[in-house]
């Protein structure tokens, strides 16, 4: 069969998992999928479309023969092997961030950028999870009108922290309906598992996800504000993050404030955001439409709504944006990049 040889990093994980999922769906031509985990995984299988496929072991030569690569498995994972990758003649395709500010490595959401795919040295990053699906919703109006102004408060799920944190909260609520003191439920993840407390997530919300750092904004608020510069190609637009960690399992929210160069009415946001590639308007109060992460879950598109003038600032408005953080922020975006080289003929079958 004529195809590309297709290797998924970190296989057995919960974007791993998801990558399998949307290769079968890709209309990318797929001769082979190889799936790599650490040594524990090596010797189990999962399927794909409907065949057994053993997980090997990650070494350098995994990558002899592939044509693109998928890592989800961690940085420090991608650091090591993402170049031996490109070494053997694949093209990586990075979903963590160890690569996503390195300036000659393009951060791609196709729907908005897919010609710097065209700068690629052999890895393309996938840029975090909640700036995907705000860069889908806003590149329309950015295009349209242009943006100066972007004030973000994330709604972000666990899934977002891995699979130990789904467990967290589903051991946590269990454990808080049958009485257990909030100060027993011993949360061992959350908010962030490298930093030194860890608070319930369990009707909770969490105003920290990953570690604080330069003037108090976590990292995952600068990925949001660095991130939106570099896909925008503008680090004029003011951009500020506020990351906060829900007891959703799946599926991101965003309230998005912005404010435009040119004044747009509502009318003509919807109809902007309602052609976009990649989008799903859902806006209706009078009928209570609006964007739902629950209903996100296993779908492709970014979902906005809420659509409002700020009350106070002429070109101020304001979005309400949903997205299946493990899909469009992560698994599906991925596999949308490797069809997008495919049909930009930036990546070749050996």
């Amino acid at each position: 069969m004529t195809g590309y040889k297709v290797a998924v990093v970190g296989a057995t994980g919960a974007v791993g998992t998801k990558m399998i999922e949307m290769l079968e769906q890709s209309t990318l031509p797929i001769a082979e999928v190889k799936l790599l985990a650490s040594a524990r995984s090596a010797g189990q299988t999962r399927k794909v479309n409907g065949v057994e496929v053993v997980i090997e072991e990650l070494v350098p030569d995994s990558f002899t023969g592939v044509d693109i690569a998928l890592f989800s498995a961690g940085g420090g994972i991608s650091k090591q092997f993402a170049p031996e990758a490109v070494k053997r003649g694949a093209v990586v395709v990075d979903n963590t961030s160890a690569f996503r500010m390195t300036d000659e490595v393009p951060l791609v959401v196709p729907e908005v950028n897919r010609e710097a795919l065209k700068r690629h040295k052999g890895i393309i990053a996938n840029p975090n999870c909640s700036t995907i699906q705000m860069m889908v919703a806003l590149e329309p109006i950015r295009k349209a009108a242009g943006l100066k102004r972007i004030i973000v408060s994330t709604y972000q799920a666990v899934s977002g922290a891995g699979a130990k944190a789904m467990e967290e909260l589903k051991r946590e609520t269990l454990a808080y309906l049958d009485g257990t003191p909030k100060d027993q439920l011993n949360p061992e993840i959350l908010p962030c598992g490298g930093d030194k407390k860890h608070y319930p997530i369990a009707f909770n919300a969490l105003p920290q996800i990953d570690v604080f750092a330069d003037e108090d904004y976590t990292y995952e608020e600068w990925k949001m504000i660095n991130e939106t510069h570099k896909i925008m190609e503008d680090d004029q637009i003011n951009v500020a993050a506020t990351c906060v960690r829900v007891p959703v399992f799946s599926g991101h929210s965003e309230s998005v404030y912005i404010e435009t160069e040119q004044e747009l009415t509502v009318a003509e946001i919807k109809d902007l955001l309602a052609g976009a590639p990649g989008v799903v308007l859902e806006d209706d109060p009078s009928q209570q439409i609006y964007p739902q992460a629950l209903n996100a879950v296993g779908k492709k598109e970014t979902f906005v709504g809420r659509i409002r003038r700020d009350l106070h600032v002429r070109n101020g408005y304001h979005l309400w944006i949903v997205s299946d953080n493990l899909l469009k922020g992560a698994a599906w975006n991925s596999v949308q990049i490797a069809e997008t080289l495919h049909e930009m003929q930036l990546v070749g079958v050996k």
